[in-house]
């Protein structure tokens, strides 16, 4: 019987990841509460504000509602990508995770574990990108 190495990496576990950033993306784009306390945060670029603020919250509506994912726009599965296409338009979001007290300058070391982890999620035209 074989063990693993004290000290061996564990991956992330992609299923937790991707549950706990559709229940952020519902909590701050459509005000559905999570079943467990997520901390993050929500940005809108200027450019996504200079649309108007119709344009914009179509776009919030369209991020929490966004449930197209795919090997291709979701390689990891965690669900932090997405774009959808307001009045024709296209609208990138992206979620980061960090780590919760580092102030936003370290990636999250165990970004299953909400505790210990702050998302930030981003709304953007797609010229921003």
């Amino acid at each position: 019987m074989s063990h693993p190495e004290p000290d061996a990496f564990t991956p992330p576990d992609a299923v937790a990841i991707a549950a706990q950033n559709d229940a952020f993306r519902r909590l701050a784009c459509l005000g559905v509460p999570p079943d467990r306390p997520i901390q993050g945060r929500m940005h809108v670029t200027r450019s996504l504000m200079e649309a108007g603020d119709a344009f914009m919250a179509d776009a919030v509506k369209a991020t929490g509602e966004f449930e197209t994912f795919e090997p291709e726009n979701d390689p990891e599965g965690w669900h932090d990508f997405g774009a959808v296409t307001i009045r024709g338009e296209t609208v990138f979001w992206k979620l980061d995770l960090y780590e919760a007290e580092s102030d936003f300058r370290y990636g999250a070391e165990d970004p299953g574990n909400p505790e210990t982890t702050t998302r930030v999620l981003t709304i953007m035209m797609a010229h921003d990108w």
